[in-house]
């Protein structure tokens, strides 16, 4: 969507404070032992809290709250009931619809005590987004988010996986421009003022740059068991940097 009304902007704003509150929540609670199931059940309180319903459950009938990933696992993971254990790579993924308006993020992490090479990707999936909101201006193409996203990472000795994109949102879970998240200069899309964007680099330990789906029709899957990391926010591109709206 593209943002030209107070109204529209403090409504993704109120979907955005619900997304950072429930990531706030479930981060906190991550450990040893707490169970995937247990956090989306979190997640759901926290949404009847604030009147918010899953958007992924509205618009694709998706079994849960929001969707938890773990270590190969990309996005879109379904809740399990396996305990989490040490070392654990966790990305939590939340999309909530709350009164017409969609905002989505996600924040990758590690169930202490972490191993140096998971801190480093998840350092790496965070430095690949703002390496992204460097190049998200009025005026540059879309394809300069991914060309920035691709150097930083590729930079730190990590793969991003091509196959996965952001996205515009707001009215809609996903809308148009799609985001690559690597250099793809055909995508000539001009960011404007007030353009709602997800930027979400996605990317792995292994080299494969594919995914697979696995049998549950919701996990997105490393090809080549690489661990995977997934860093999410909600931007409103300006004149300048963009305005995070799910901070």
């Amino acid at each position: 969507m593209t943002i030209n009304t107070e109204s529209d902007l403090e409504g993704m704003q109120r979907a955005g404070q619900v997304v950072a509150e429930t990531l706030r929540t479930l981060k906190a609670a991550i450990r040893p032992g707490v169970t995937p199931a247990e956090l989306d059940a979190l997640a759901g309180k926290v949404f009847e809290q604030y009147g918010a319903e899953s958007a992924p459950r509205m618009t694709y009938g998706a079994p849960v709250n929001v969707f938890i990933s773990v270590n190969q696992d990309i996005v879109h993971g379904l809740p399990t009931h396996r305990p989490l254990a040490a070392g654990d790579v966790v990305s939590i993924d939340v999309t909530p619809f709350v009164n017409g308006y969609i905002a989505d993020a996600a924040v990758t992490v590690a169930v202490p005590p972490a191993p140096p090479l998971v801190t480093r990707l998840i350092e790496c999936s965070e430095a690949a987004f703002q390496a992204g909101m460097s190049a998200a201006k009025a005026g540059a193409p879309v394809h300069a988010i991914g060309r920035a996203i691709e150097s930083e990472v590729k930079h730190r000795g990590f793969t991003v996986l091509r196959e996965l994109f952001g996205h515009g949102v707001g009215l809609a879970i996903h809308e148009e421009p799609n985001v690559p998240n690597y250099h793809r200069p055909a995508d000539r899309t001009e960011l404007h003022e007030g353009l709602v964007l997800a930027v979400e680099p996605m990317v792995s330990t292994g080299r494969s740059r594919r995914v697979r789906t696995l049998r549950d029709g919701w996990t997105l899957r490393t090809t080549d068991g690489g661990l995977a990391a997934h860093f999410e926010h909600t931007v409103m591109i300006t004149k300048d940097r963009p305005l995070i709206l799910t901070a």
